[in-house]
């Protein structure tokens, strides 16, 4: 182990001289786990967080699911879960283009029962009609989030069942 000279100043008065060792050396590095992110031709970008063993969700399935919505500075938007009691008020929703955002089908579809993914999703596959789900029932997040459909969301999302 080579040893590291640091020159501090304490407090501006008296420069003080220690030796520490690396840090490089003294820990053994480990590579980090990376989450590799897939994007689409959309523009929707998809991270794996937990891959699903239960059966695969494809287009026009019913499928049950919870997510956490945030706008992309990372503002909270809505959630099915609730952050304090841990209940959850899953959504369900057919995979098709007349009931749901294209861009969270695109999340969607593909993934298995159980499974997780993060995704930023572009407004062009987004709320472009009101009419689209998940909105939440409630007044002040459906607010929120219908006057911030001009900018990427990010949605992760549990898929529960796929019915």
């Amino acid at each position: 182990m080579i040893p590291r000279r640091l020159l501090l100043h304490s407090f501006g008065f008296i420069p003080v001289l220690l030796t520490v060792p690396l840090v490089a050396e003294a820990l053994e590095m480990k590579e980090p786990e990376v989450i590799r992110t897939q994007k689409l031709d959309s523009g929707v970008r998809i991270q794996d967080i937990i891959d699903g063993e239960g059966k695969e969700a494809r287009e026009g399935d019913v499928v049950e699911f919870n997510y956490v919505c945030r706008r992309s500075n990372g503002y909270f938007v809505h959630s099915t879960v609730d952050q304090f009691s841990g209940e959850s008020s899953p959504v369900i929703l057919p995979l098709n283009e007349k009931e749901i955002i294209k861009g969270l089908k695109e999340v969607i579809i593909g993934m298995k029962a159980g499974g997780k993914r993060r995704a930023l999703i572009p407004p062009s596959v987004g709320y472009v009609n009101e009419n689209l789900g998940p909105i939440p029932d409630e007044f002040g997040p459906r607010r929120s989030l219908l006057s911030h459909v001009k900018e990427p969301l990010i949605f992760e999302v549990q898929l529960l069942k796929v019915l």
